[in-house]
């Protein structure tokens, strides 16, 4: 079964095949390092890990591409305003981005790309592009894009001409200000950015004069750089991205090269929390140093943020977390429950059985493993995961059955990039017997005994325990 996933520019779910029969050319547009990415960042890389995991889980090869961008006219900004270089301001959060996505278990890019380190290459496509009419220098030295040179520009975003009368807003709705310059057309956008005051020493000689390179240009020059100037097979990114960035490197790659850019286009929905839009008046661009300080473990925020599909708004909120983090208690007594039957330790699982190596047959989990290669489907198959769970499969299977359980299972974890086990015991953790009434009480839920887990809930009170269910498990907590 082939891996299969929505194409935003045929509006149809697609299978995801390398065109040259060998390796998969991933592209994803990175992290812009003038400050901590928070968790609307997150999710978009997060979700684009757990494909790849499943891409190679099922015997892809891919080639990952996630590209930095250190400058624009944020980093610019921040720099000058912090007094630093712009090398070392972006260096910092750079190194502060590669700390999170280690704790949040993303597996490294094969390549990560910088804007800075890719000026020549940008230069190089812009004359590219004035010699075959595309683009245009301007008396004060910037260069534009002329987009009615580009017959198919727009396709993507499904923009018609009537509808697109300029570069300033996102596909979001969002205001984009990465084209404040003048230009021939406001259609057009920005290749090269003449030098300003306000930039500082941030600027390179070019053949119109100092100046830098425009936002949208970065990440044609990299994928050029990174994949040999082939079409590439997949592109990721935000669906704020889908207009105008993604357009803009459609349109001057293909007019630059000749040759369709990119073969499938990857977006992810937005991310809200407690119900309302991520932004910096309402204070919920979470970070996940915050959520760390809030008690929140990485596992239980990578759970949430790719527990919802990722063609629709997921809505994130602490409930949600504390209920991400009851599921992966769930799913820990699951692996112990099977560890128990091969005499394995709980701290041996991630390193014998979360692993990129795929069973023949994932048995029982059979259908979690097809959900998430049917248009990357996390929340059919976490629920086919606990549907397994549900079923209590240790009571009746011998050692090698188990065995046999916790290979598949283990796989599937992986490619959630979940590892168990790992957050801190909590001082008040239940003893044995408490927590054999509360899973008992448990059992009796999920069976709709409805007087028996009654009962067992007010034996709890009486000892002391108070439990708190979610959709996928529960939580004690000593009474007061």
């Amino acid at each position: 079964m082939p891996v299969t996933l929505y194409d935003t520019l045929s509006r149809s779910v697609q299978p995801l095949q390398p065109v040259d029969g060998t390796v998969l050319r991933f592209y994803c547009c990175g992290p812009t390092v003038y400050g901590p990415a928070h968790i609307g960042n997150f999710r978009t890389f997060l979700i684009q890990d757990t494909l790849r995991r499943v891409l190679e889980l099922n015997g892809i090869f891919v080639k990952h591409v996630r590209n930095i961008t250190d400058l624009d006219d944020k980093t610019i900004r921040l720099s000058e305003e912090t007094g630093i270089s712009l090398q070392e301001f972006t260096a910092r959060w750079t190194d502060k981005f590669h700390a999170d996505c280690a704790a949040l278990n993303l597996l490294p890019p094969a390549s990560e790309p910088s804007a800075i380190g890719h000026i020549p290459q940008q230069i190089a496509l812009i004359e590219k592009l004035i010699n075959k009419n595309h683009a245009y220098a301007t008396e004060d030295g910037s260069v534009y894009f002329r987009v009615n040179s580009f017959e198919d520009y727009g396709r993507l975003s499904r923009l018609k001409d009537r509808e697109l009368k300029s570069q300033n807003e996102n596909s979001a709705g969002e205001v984009n200000d990465a084209d404040e310059y003048d230009r021939e057309s406001i259609r057009d956008f920005a290749l090269w950015k003449s030098r300003k005051p306000e930039d500082g020493n941030n600027y390179w000689s070019s053949p119109w004069g100092d100046g830098r390179p425009g936002w949208h240009l970065e990440c044609s020059a990299m994928v050029e750089s990174a994949f040999g100037g082939e079409t590439i097979d997949l592109h990721g990114g935000g669906i704020d991205l889908c207009f105008p960035h993604h357009e803009n490197e459609i349109a001057q790659s293909e007019c630059a090269h000749g040759k369709d850019f990119c073969r499938h286009w990857f977006h992810s929905a937005h991310l809200m929390v407690e119900g309302a839009k991520m932004s910096k008046s309402l204070g919920n661009l979470y970070t996940l140093d915050e959520l760390h300080q809030k008690g929140f473990n990485s596992m239980a925020v990578r759970y949430t943020l790719i527990s919802g599909s990722y063609r629709q708004q997921l809505n994130f909120t602490f409930d949600g977390l504390h209920a991400a983090q009851s599921a992966l208690t769930r799913l820990e007594r699951f692996a112990e429950s099977l560890l128990i039957k091969i005499n394995e330790r709980p701290e041996a699982f991630n390193e014998r059985y979360v692993r990129p190596d795929a069973p023949e047959d994932f048995g029982r989990f059979t259908k979690a493993w097809d959900a998430l290669r049917n248009n990357l489907n996390t929340p059919a198959s976490l629920g086919a995961i606990f549907g397994v769970i549900g079923s209590n499969p240790a009571a009746s299977v011998d050692a090698e059955e188990a065995e046999y359980l916790l290979r598949a299972f283990g796989c599937l974890l992986y490619a959630f990039g979940l590892e168990l086990f790992t957050a801190p015991k909590k001082l008040s953790q239940a003893p044995a017997r408490i927590q054999a009434l509360a899973d008992a009480r448990w059992e009796a839920k999920q069976a709709k005994d409805w007087g028996q887990a009654d009962q067992l809930r007010d034996s709890l009170l009486a000892e002391g325990w108070i439990v708190k269910d979610s959709k996928d498990g529960y939580e004690l907590e000593a009474a007061e």
